[in-house]
């Protein structure tokens, strides 16, 4: 293990600096948005502006590190994130906000695309699926320690984006000191979406619909929390227990979809996450225990189902198709994520907090039904011509096409 993570140290460090500060700001914008007084609508068009430019940045990205080399995007990326950060405590305005974090999504896809292009370029092919494990772990911990940092200070002062412009900035220390030559140039996402839907309609709804469902979770969860009355100690708590819900949840239900019709899962997951999440709308008043039970259970319907329709996804594709596919899938998803947060947003306007968890059991239901529906319509794959299930990087906030590349499925694919 150490002959394997000791060349590839500095990147992994890069990765643990970089979402550590992506896990603090990505819960901190949120509850200080509500500390100002903000609409759940124009926090949600926050979450928009991320999410748009964080596609974008997937799709143009790739166009900047031909031009100039990786290591001068990454510089200039990373300086760009630390001081959007910044700027958001500079500048308290939801207008301002909204410009900040569309800079930060585009600077975040490329930060994380440069590290994962990188990392991919030192890993042998025998290596891959080893290194693949260890980078979702640092990820894993990264995400959660950032959001633990919002106990350090409180959120209405500029602090914590001090901390998180610190963190950023520290991101690019190790991988500007890496002796390592440059990597290969960033893949470039082709588009097909008639292809994408041909090859499973079920998979590209629900990639979409999954979108969705994240992008509400990922910056309209905090707002929840903070409108429910949680202190910020809990809301760090929430937020990382639905992590290690989807972590702890996913091979199991992985496994068990590869002895079976992977749809029939993908509709149960479905079903339990629109039980979850009508529970979590009813008991606010309940205790903060029974909560955080509700909320890893949750968590083990939200983060695995994106790999769940990956892997249905990719069962009807071809051999050599694994990249393509996925990053198509990938940018369907980061459509659904930039609808997340303005519908649930609407949803807590009109109904409280509680609309969030509302808003979240209709998707999961129409979803359900939808992919019952898909049954009727198409046999079921073979068992011997479907593909393994992988554990994909749902724990990450925003995949990359990169993310693909370091894939190990990616390297058994194309031969």
């Amino acid at each position: 293990m150490l002959r394997l993570v000791l060349p590839v140290s500095g990147l992994l460090t890069s990765t643990l600096f970089l979402l550590s500060g992506l896990g603090l700001i990505g819960v901190l914008l949120p509850v200080r948005a509500a500390v100002e007084g903000w609409s759940p609508v124009v926090i949600g068009l926050i979450g928009f502006a991320y999410a748009l430019c964080f596609t974008a940045g997937c799709i143009g990205v790739p166009r900047l590190v031909l031009r100039v080399g990786h290591i001068r995007v990454y510089a200039v990326l990373a300086t760009l994130l630390a001081m959007s950060t910044l700027m958001h405590a500079l500048f308290v305005n939801p207008v301002a906000w909204v410009i900040f974090r569309g800079i930060a999504g585009f600077a975040l896809a490329g930060s994380y695309m440069i590290v994962e292009s990188w990392l991919n370029e030192k890993t042998g092919n025998e290596d891959r699926g080893t290194v693949y494990s260890i980078y979702m772990i640092v990820t894993s911990i990264g995400v959660m320690g950032g959001q633990f940092l919002l106990v350090v200070a409180d959120p209405a002062t500029a602090t914590l984006f001090m901390v998180a412009a610190l963190l950023y900035a520290a991101a690019v220390i190790p991988t500007g000191l890496s002796n390592a030559s440059s990597p290969q140039p960033l893949s470039q996402v082709r588009l097909n979406f008639r292809k994408l839907y041909a090859n499973s309609p079920l998979a590209f709804i629900g990639i979409a619909v999954n979108g969705v469902i994240f992008g509400a979770y990922n910056f309209q969860m905090p707002v929840y929390l903070q409108l429910s009355g949680f202190p910020n100690a809990q809301i760090a708590t929430a937020m990382a227990a639905a992590m290690i819900g989807g972590t702890v949840f996913q091979m199991p239900l992985g496994r068990v979809s590869d002895k079976m019709d992977r749809r029939r899962v993908i509709t149960a997951v479905s079903v339990a996450g629109a039980a979850l999440s009508i529970a979590l709308a009813s008991i606010s008043e309940a205790s903060f225990v029974l909560q955080i039970a509700l909320i890893v259970l949750f968590g083990g319907t939200l983060m695995p189902l994106y790999s769940l329709i990956a892997a249905h996804a990719n069962d009807h594709a071809a051999s050599d198709e694994f990249v393509e596919i996925s990053s198509g899938l990938l940018i369907i998803y980061g459509v659904g994520t930039m609808i997340g947060p303005l519908v649930a947003g609407g949803f807590m306007s009109a109904l409280g907090p509680a609309g969030f968890f509302v808003m979240l059991a209709g998707f999961y239901i129409v979803f359900a039904a939808y992919a019952l529906w898909r049954i009727t319509q198409r046999a079921a794959v073979p068992q011997d011509e479907t593909t393994d299930y992988t554990f994909t990087a749902t724990v990450v906030p925003s995949p990359t096409p990169e993310t693909l590349q370091l894939d190990p499925r990616s390297d058994e694919t194309a031969t």
